[in-house]
């Protein structure tokens, strides 16, 4: 039987919402950045406070739409989490540069199956990161969509994508208490990855982040 996925809670806004999310079991948590489009975004100053609140070992992952690698490194810095999520594809040898800039923090790369294309995508960088992040944006919208788009994407293509990654993959992507079992039981991620889906008039639920972390666990 597969371990449960980890959990991460994104586009979490506050301190609060930050002990919500861990009391409930959260593995990580989302901390959303400037972006061109979508929900979540909280300034830098709130991102640095939030994750120098957040014991280890829950990972705080800074949500990034930035390109250039100086700058992320910059923003990292700033921010204080531990992981990069990148929600962009980035320019050729980005990935080594923050690796050299920033010793120890951890690389995620976000990949947005818009189509089967996803797959050789997602290959083309994994050796690259730390871990891939499937979601279901369409950055080559007139404006970008990076994420929180409460939307499903073809779990096929995503699990053949974890089938053949040689990094850990986490699912996003209009995940739901009432989906994510369904979606775990196809793709077999390493973590599950939701904002939308347990929130209620944007503010996060606690009854729909405990219903799914229990169905993500299978419960």
């Amino acid at each position: 039987m597969s371990p449960a996925p980890r959990v991460k809670i994104c586009c979490i806004a506050s301190r609060g919402e930050a002990r919500l999310a861990m009391d409930a079991g959260a593995a990580a948590l989302g901390l959303v950045s400037a972006m061109p489009s979508g929900p979540g975004e909280v300034p830098e100053d709130a991102i640095a406070a939030i994750a120098a609140s957040v014991p280890p070992p829950v990972a705080t992952f800074l949500l990034t739409s930035k390109l250039d690698g100086a700058e992320i490194a910059a923003q990292q810095r700033r921010c204080g989490t531990n992981t990069l999520q990148l929600v962009d594809a980035v320019p050729p040898g980005t990935h080594v540069a923050l690796r050299a800039a920033l010793p120890g923090i951890a690389l995620v790369q976000v990949v947005h199956v818009t189509g089967p294309e996803a797959l050789e995508e997602a290959l083309a960088v994994a050796a690259e990161v730390d871990a891939l992040l499937l979601d279901s944006g369409d950055p080559r919208a007139a404006v970008k969509s990076l994420g929180g788009t409460g939307r499903t994407h073809d779990w096929e293509v995503s699990a053949r994508i974890v089938e053949q990654a040689p990094v850990p993959v986490f699912l996003a992507g209009g995940l739901t208490p009432e989906n994510v079992a369904r979606a775990v039981d196809r793709v077999r991620p390493f973590g599950v990855d939701v904002c939308t889906g347990v929130r209620t008039d944007g503010a996060l639920d606690p009854a729909k982040l405990e219903r799914f972390v229990a169905a993500a666990a299978g419960g």
